[in-house]
């Protein structure tokens, strides 16, 4: 449910950019989605067109780039992907392990006319 909000703060900075720049109109929203964020880009699109239908980004695209998963042994420095729910270094077995990169959830470009 928390897609309801985000959604509404995509569509607010957008259209405060939009408006920024004297635009008529949002034709595409790029987001960089982590896998780690819990957020649901089907659910995103769903809440966005019903929230943009008044706006200048009625009919815009939603563009989602996937970030997956990347993390870093603390032990051996090996950086790698995890390839199920347990973060376990494939190179020496440590469980000490930091996260770089999967929770992200930002626009990377509005793309207006």
């Amino acid at each position: 449910m928390h897609e309801l909000a985000i959604t509404q703060n995509i569509l607010d900075l957008a259209l405060n950019e939009a408006k920024a720049v004297q635009a008529s109109r949002i034709s595409k929203i790029s987001l960089v989605i982590g896998e780690l964020s819990g957020v649901v880009s089907d659910s995103v699109e769903f809440y966005f067109d019903f929230m943009s239908r008044d706006s200048m980004a009625v009919d815009a695209t939603l563009e989602f780039i996937i970030v997956p998963a990347q993390l870093r042994c603390r032990d051996c420095q090996t950086e790698f992907n995890p390839q199920d729910s347990l973060w376990i270094c494939p190179n020496c077995k440590s469980v000490n392990i930091d996260l770089l990169a999967g929770r992200d959830c930002y626009i990377k470009s509005i793309e207006v006319e």
